[in-house]
């Protein structure tokens, strides 16, 4: 019998049958941690470009510099001419993208699509480029880096007649932009925004208060 004084005696669970928990022996491997530091590095660099863009001047200014120091550069080595020359071939291309409509009028039907205002009547459309403005400033400045950094690297110096290829690009760059000058007069449209006309909306009340005034 089970003396009744007793309290239930306590039993021990069987841990034979219930499953091992051990701390997680699996580490990260040095290609992931890379790959997850390259992922942070990026989203944070991204995040930079996204913050730059409303600052249009200090872009710029920050693109006149980097291309200063490039140029200091190339003159104190007195060297790397084909990277200078490779350089304004591909800024000669972003120009050309920069200027440029992003549909081409050339190779669109314009009796079935919207066209430029012609009157100013007509509505206003803005002049939507092939290459935007953050794109080209972006591209342009990536270059110069890309292009500072080549010149410490004495296998990209090649020995080269540096007038011939200066006289070559002024040729090419005079060349494409009276193609592109042509094509802007020929379909109508301006690449920029100054010197076109602008409605304020204070002038115009300004100037509909004084028709209401009684004259003389």
């Amino acid at each position: 019998m089970m003396d009744p004084g007793a309290g239930p005696t306590a039993t021990t669970p069987n841990t034979d049958a219930l499953p091992s928990v051990t701390p997680l022996q699996e580490t990260e491997t040095p290609a992931a941690a890379v790959q997850r530091w390259a992922f942070v590095v990026s989203q944070r660099y991204q995040h930079l470009l996204d913050k730059s863009t409303p600052f249009l001047l200090y872009r710029w200014i920050v693109f006149c510099a980097i291309a200063i120091i490039y140029a200091v550069r190339v003159f104190f080595v007195q060297g790397f001419y084909v990277v200078s020359y490779a350089l304004g071939i591909y800024i000669l291309n972003l120009l050309i993208g920069f200027l440029s409509p992003q549909v081409d009028p050339e190779f669109q039907d314009l009796s079935d699509g919207p066209t430029l205002p012609s009157r100013s009547s007509d509505e206003f459309r803005p002049f939507v480029r092939r290459l935007p403005e953050f794109k080209f400033w972006y591209s342009i400045t990536k270059a110069f880096c890309i292009a500072f950094v080549l010149t410490f690297f004495t296998i990209f110096d090649v020995p080269v007649f540096w007038p011939i290829l200066l006289f070559y690009w002024v040729i090419l760059f005079a060349l494409t932009m009276k193609k592109q000058i042509l094509h802007m007069v020929k379909y109508k449209y301006v690449p920029f925004s100054f010197g076109k006309q602008r409605y304020n909306g204070k002038r115009q009340s300004s100037t509909e208060t004084a028709s209401l005034l009684p004259r003389d």
